[in-house]
């Protein structure tokens, strides 16, 4: 499994980057949506949740594929509004699938900082918005 040194703290290594309190903050508290990531696998079972959904996955190779295929099955199962936070790693093919499905793209500007970090991230980020 492929992880990322965090540059607030060089000590340890995680492919977990908590989500930045402004996006956090704009979705999962102010418009209600529901954040699996922290509670539940990919196995958790979206058919109970009556909210739109949040995600900001693991962001190893391995993770971020599932936790896609999982948004995308969710997504037309329920038809909610899925959401998901990543890094913008436009050479991929799990960002390209996205795409086959439907989706909008919103590119953050500069990079953002996840956690208590005192730095931005190593990668940039986008919020892709299921279709």
């Amino acid at each position: 499994m492929q992880t990322y040194k965090q540059k607030n703290n060089k000590d340890k290594y995680s492919n977990h980057w908590s989500t930045p309190k402004e996006i956090y903050d704009h979705y999962v508290t102010n418009q209600n949506y529901f954040d699996p990531c922290p509670l539940h696998g990919d196995d958790f079972d979206f058919k109970h949740v009556n909210q739109d959904v949040f995600i900001n996955p693991p962001y190893s190779r391995d993770q971020i594929e599932r936790w896609i295929d999982w948004a995308i099955t969710q997504k037309i199962v329920s038809n909610k509004n899925v959401v998901l936070l990543l890094p913008a790693r436009t050479d991929t093919k799990w960002f390209w699938k996205m795409f086959d499905h439907g989706c909008d793209i919103e590119f953050i500007k500069g990079r953002l900082k996840f956690g208590d970090a005192s730095s931005g991230a190593p990668f940039p980020s986008v919020l892709v918005h299921l279709l």
